[in-house]
C-alpha cells in the first residue's frame, strides 16, 4: 500500500531502496526556504542498518503490511530457537540473528509474537514485561532508605539490572523486556 511522505508514522513498516525498514523517529520539518518534508530515522530488519531519509509530502513510499502470529517458545538448540504456531501447531526455527537480544528473555511456553513477511519470519517481539528471580544482589546498604537509590542484581536468567534496596536474593520482580529495568515486585 503507498503512502504519502507525510503519512509516515513510528512503527510502520516501509520497503525502500529494495529493503525492509521500520520506522524508529519521525519529525516534520518546515524549513524557512522549500517545502515542507518529513525526516525520517529507520532501521534495517534483516540487517540492523540504520537510515535517515527525507520525504516530501509528494513523495510516495511502500508501507509493508507484516502478519503477527502467535507462537509458543519450546526450547533452544545450539543457535536454533524452536517455535510452535499457536493457530496451526506447526513447528519453525528461528535463529538467535533473528530474534536478537530478546533471546536472554525467552523462557519455555513462553508466547511471542512472530512478525512475518510473505510467509517469512522477519521479527520475534516478546511480551513487555517477563517475571524473574533475583539470584544475586548486593546488600542492604544501612542509612540509604531515604532516598530512593538502586543496587545491581543477577536475575535467573543471567540478565543484569539494578533494583531498590529493599529487594532480596530470591525475590520475583516484573522485568521490562525491552530495557531489562526493574517494574515492581511480582505479586
Amino acid at each position: 500500500m503507498k503512502i504519502g511522505g507525510n503519512d509516515i508514522k513510528v512503527g510502520n513498516v516501509l520497503e525502500h531502496m529494495s529493503k525492509l525498514w521500520v520506522v524508529l523517529k519521525t519529525q516534520h520539518v518546515q524549513p524557512g526556504k522549500g517545502g515542507a518534508f518529513m525526516q525520517v530515522e529507520m532501521k534495517g530488519l534483516k540487517d540492523g542498518s540504520k537510515l535517515n531519509e527525507r520525504f516530501r509530502s509528494a513523495d510516495t513510499v511502500e508501507k509493508v503490511s507484516l502478519e503477527e502470529i502467535p507462537y509458543q517458545f519450546l526450547y533452544q538448540e545450539d543457535n536454533q530457537f524452536h517455535f510452535m504456531n499457536q493457530r496451526t501447531f506447526e513447528q519453525i526455527q528461528l535463529t538467535a540473528d533473528l530474534i536478537g537480544e530478546n533471546s536472554r528473555f525467552l523462557s519455555d511456553g513462553m508466547i511471542v509474537n512472530v512478525c512475518m513477511y510473505e510467509n517469512s519470519p522477519i521479527s520475534v517481539s516478546l511480551p513487555s514485561t517477563v517475571i524473574l528471580e533475583i539470584v544475586e544482589v548486593e546488600p542492604f546498604i544501612k542509612g540509604q532508605t531515604a532516598t530512593s537509590s538502586y543496587k545491581p542484581a543477577v536475575l535467573s536468567n543471567g540478565v543484569k539490572t539494578t533494583v531498590p534496596q529493599h529487594i532480596d536474593i530470591g525475590t520475583k520482580i516484573v522485568v521490562n523486556t525491552a530495557d531489562a529495568t526493574y517494574v515492581e515486585r511480582a505479586k
